[in-house]
């Protein structure tokens, strides 16, 4: 694999190395980086440092990432919070920081892992290291996600999204004050042609992106909206809101980090810099129970780290 090669922005406060490499790879977590960084496979402007490094505007990172080993991912006790089961289908409310399934620099830890512990039944379709994976979000995006148990559900689940016919609406933070009220946003998201490490909506060779929004509630620099994806693709919505101007709250990969010394408020600055993630929520998901074909939704609150920036601004407002 090619290494990354990463530069911390010369404006950013000190962070902690490990900190700062889980934030900036997708689909790694701090404890993945801390292995990888322990392992030799980070260097620091040319030299290996520990995980508790502070890093300093504009030194250059280099990280080589393992391929993933091909064995069976093991069961592990993690508590989940499950919104629904029966023999085909599972439906968990995923907290932000997990990730889905194993993979380069994460073979623990993740959803799979301990769903495997939770129920040993899972679908075989998505093969060894993600059994039951029929679609993702983001480690840092909290929210419902379905997972198929048998394998003729399995089918009839990727079927669905493959149609575009499941249900998925999102909470989002975000910068700026978008003039209406809805929208639609509509693209070609791909691999990024220089970063590889993100999406782009102007990719040569990527695969059609729509999302529509609408606003909920604005405050002074910070507006909550939702929205609804008609496709589903690799970050979508956080492309989608960056490129349009109003990138999410504490989205360090896609321009929400540099937006940061735009907050004059300090007690908001802070909730902001606090969040650990950018601050999106799968909210709602509805799909045909792949085996009764009864519509099934599932509606999961807003999360206590976004609620709290919410409840401080409508404070404010009163």
């Amino acid at each position: 694999m090619e290494p990354i090669e990463l530069t911390y922005p010369a404006e950013a406060e000190p962070e902690r190395l490990d900190s700062f490499l889980a934030r900036s790879i997708p689909e790694i977590t701090r404890s993945a980086a801390t292995r990888l960084i322990e392992g030799g496979n980070v260097t620091v402007n040319g030299q290996p440092q520990k995980p508790s490094l502070k890093l300093k505007g504009g030194d250059a990172l280099r990280v080589l990432i393992p391929p993933p080993v091909p064995a069976e991912p093991q069961a592990q006790e993690i508590p989940l919070e499950i919104l629904f089961e029966d023999p085909d289908v599972v439906v968990v409310n995923k907290e932000a920081g997990m990730v889905v399934h194993p993979g380069a620099g994460n073979p623990e830890g993740t959803l799979v892992n301990a769903l495997l512990s939770h129920c040993r039944d899972l679908s075989g379709v998505g093969g060894e290291l993600r059994p039951g994976i029929v679609h993702r979000i983001d480690k840092d995006t909290s929210g419902t996600i379905v997972v198929a148990k048998s394998d003729r559900a399995h089918l009839s689940l990727a079927e669905q999204f493959k149609e575009h016919t499941i249900k998925r609406v999102y909470l989002a933070l975000v910068y700026g004050s978008p003039k209406t009220d809805r929208g639609k946003i509509e693209s070609t998201i791909g691999r990024h042609p220089v970063d590889r490490k993100k999406m782009c909506g102007k990719a040569r060779h990527g695969k059609h992106a729509v999302t529509h929004w609408r606003v909920l509630a604005r405050y002074a620099g910070v507006t909550l909206m939702q929205m609804r994806l008609e496709t589903g693709r690799t970050h979508q919505i956080r492309v989608h809101l960056s490129e349009s101007g109003f990138p999410l709250l504490a989205d360090e990969v896609y321009g929400g980090g540099s937006r940061l010394a735009t907050i004059k408020d300090p007690v908001l600055r802070r909730l902001v810099k606090d969040l650990g993630r950018h601050a999106l929520h799968a909210k709602t998901l509805g799909f045909l129970h792949p085996v009764t074909g009864e519509y099934l939704e599932f509606d999961t609150d807003i999360p206590a780290d976004m609620a709290a920036i919410v409840d401080y601004l409508e404070g404010k407002g009163e």
